[in-house]
């Protein structure tokens, strides 16, 4: 069974050491928004993904639990 996105986008955060707001600054989503996606109040529309996943090096896939399996990111894929 696939991890939720927000628990997947907080496991990512807490494994760079970057608070609510650094995750933020480097996505260009808003804090209030990545809280909420990480209490599973809120599910991140594609575009927001997208960004939060490019600001993690990961696929979208990885980010949203399909490819969770894959240790691959996209310095290893280029």
């Amino acid at each position: 069974m696939a991890l939720n996105t927000g628990k997947i986008i907080a496991d990512l955060r807490k494994e760079k050491e970057w608070s609510q707001t650094d995750l933020a600054n480097n996505s260009g989503v808003s804090r209030e928004m990545i809280g909420k996606y990480e209490r599973g109040e809120a599910v991140p529309s594609i575009e927001a993904a997208k960004k939060i996943a490019d600001s993690f090096e990961v696929s979208l896939d990885y980010l949203v639990g399909e490819g969770i399996h894959a240790t691959f990111d996209k310095k290893t894929l280029s």
